[in-house]
This record gives structure tokens, sequence and C-alpha cells, in this order.
């Protein structure tokens, strides 16, 4: 391949976004905007009843009130460029903007599936071993696990990412994204990718298939644990517990199977369709889950709900 024109860290990569479908740009605007406000606002309370509620201040909702704050850093991450996006005709973006985009996409993804994870074990731990709870989930463990979470995700995006960037770019730089998605970045290299490709399927494995299993085999014991409850009034209340961050996982796993999962068309005249509905389903896994997150918490928790209530109260009597 030609290297006449390789990328140095001063050129400017061109996204396409839906340039190529101009009419359908302020309709996802709109709908997109829509989206990022009601994250903004709902992991907003999350974080904010986690902290001002002492009765929030326990392992579960620690973990939640960062996943809440990950959700938005996801999302911020992304969002605000995709939006300009839909209002500028040739929207560019640096190099350097490129590689932070790329990162704090990466690092957000693998944290989030990490601390589900650990999430589980907090589960499995309330509803397996009850008694031993205070001691196994105290200030000094969940603290320190949330942390590991957070590193773990941000070790894996800094390799992600210095090895993506660190590739020579030919011809117009031209991303066939809303933003700069590692594979999408990645068709523009001009050199072989085979590391880049084996270091991305080694990551997969780290950050989504152990912590699925490690998930797995804690609902597993969780299941196992509640079905031997005798009264149906004690298991329905053990599981109540287990339901919402049962509901994430399925969600966030459930999306991203569905993304990679699904069978490519072979139709060269659906080729621009698929090309389109790839991009828009990549798009709209970043918005769905982190949109649900507060809401599948909300619904069914009592003390979520009474903690946003005791937030509201206390705004009406400070007014």
């Amino acid at each position: 391949m030609d290297r006449s024109n390789q990328t140095s860290p001063m050129v400017q990569f061109i996204l396409l976004g839906l340039s190529a479908h101009p009419k359908l740009e302020k309709t996802f605007f709109v709908l997109i905007l829509l989206m990022y406000l009601v994250i903004l606002l709902g992991n907003g309370v999350l974080i904010l009843v986690t902290i001002l509620d002492s009765r929030l201040h326990t392992p579960m909702y620690f973990f939640l009130g960062n996943l809440s704050f990950l959700d938005i850093c996801y999302t911020t991450s992304s969002v605000p460029l995709v939006l300009d996006g839909f209002l500028t005709p040739r929207k560019t973006i640096s190099f350097s903007g490129c590689a932070i985009q790329m990162f704090l996409s990466f690092a957000m993804g693998a944290t989030e599936c990490v601390l589900l994870g650990m999430m589980a074990f907090d589960r499995y731990v309330a509803i397996c071993n009850p008694l031993r709870y205070p001691i196994v989930m105290s200030k000094a463990a969940y603290v320190p696990m949330a942390t590991s979470s957070w590193a773990a995700g941000i070790a894996n995006s800094v390799v992600q990412t210095s090895q993506a960037m660190q590739l020579p770019f030919c011809g117009d730089n031209v991303i066939n994204h809303f933003s700069c998605e590692i594979l999408a970045v990645l068709k523009l290299a001009c050199a072989d990718i085979s590391i880049n490709v084996i270091s991305m399927v080694v990551s997969n494995v780290i950050f989504l298939g152990v912590p699925v299993l490690f998930i797995f085999i804690s609902y597993v014991f969780i299941i196992a644990t509640i079905l031997r409850i005798p009264s149906a009034e004690g298991r329905k209340k053990a599981f109540s517990t287990c339901f919402a961050h049962l509901t994430v996982v399925l969600v966030f796993y459930g999306t991203i199977l569905f993304m990679y999962g699904k069978p490519k068309s072979k139709d060269p005249l659906g080729a621009d369709k698929q090309d389109l509905a790839d991009k828009l389903t990549s798009l709209f896994y970043g918005m769905v889950t982190p949109m649900l997150n507060p809401i599948i918490y909300s619904l069914r928790n009592k003390d979520v709900k009474a903690a946003v209530r005791n937030l509201v109260r206390q705004k009406h009597l400070t007014e």
C-alpha cells in the first residue's frame, strides 16, 4: 500500500457520521440530545442520592454511584462530538483529540465490565453469606475493588489506544463512523494490524469473557441459595436485591451480543444500508445502557425512591 500520505500527529481525521444521509441528521440530533440529557439527569441524581443519603452508604450503592459516574463519563467522551457532527457539514477531529476520545471510550467500557463483575460478587456475598457480609464487604474491601476496576480499565485502554495510534495511516483519513471507534480507525492503517487484532481478542477475553463467567457462576450460587429459602416471601425479598443488577447485566451484554453477533448482509446492494445500521447500532449501544441503568435501579428499589423523595423534599424546604 502507498505510504506517501501517512498520518503525522498534526494531521486531522474526517468523521463521516451521517453525511451520506443529511435528512436524518436533524432527527437524530434531537433524539441523541434528549437521550443524553436523560443520562445526565438520571445518573446525576443517583450519584447525588448515594452521596447525600447516609442510608445508601453501603457497598452496593457505592458501586452503583461508580457505575453512574462511569456512564456519564462514557457518553460524554463521544456524544458531544457526535452532536457537533450532526450540525457540521465536514466534521474533523485532530489526531490527539481522536486518541483521547478513543482512550476514554475504551477505558469506560472495560471498567464497566469489571465493575459489573464486582457488583455480582457483592450480591453473592449478601445472599449466600449474609452473616459475613459486613466483614467481607467492609469499606477496606469495596473501595479497593472499585479502584481496581478503574485501574484495570484505564490500563487496558492505554495499551489498546497506544497500539492503534502508533500505526501509520494512509489516504484521506476518513473515518466511516460518528467518533474514533477503534475498528473504524484500524481500517485506515497502511501497516500490518495483526498485533492489534490479537491484543483486542485477548482484551475481550479478559474484560468480557472473564466477567461474564464470574457473573454466571455467582448467580448460579445465588439462585441455588434463594431456592433453598423456605418461604415465598423470603425468596422474593432475596431475589429483589439482585433484580436490578441482573437486569443491567442482561441489557449490557445483550446489546453487545446483538451488535457483534448479528449476521452481515451478503447483498452488495444492501451494503450501504448495512453500514448505516451498524453505525447507528453502535451509537445507540453507547446510549441505551447508560440511560436505562438509573431507571432500572430506581423502579423496584425502595431505598433509592425514598432517597430521591427525601432529596426533593429537602430542596422544597430550602426554597
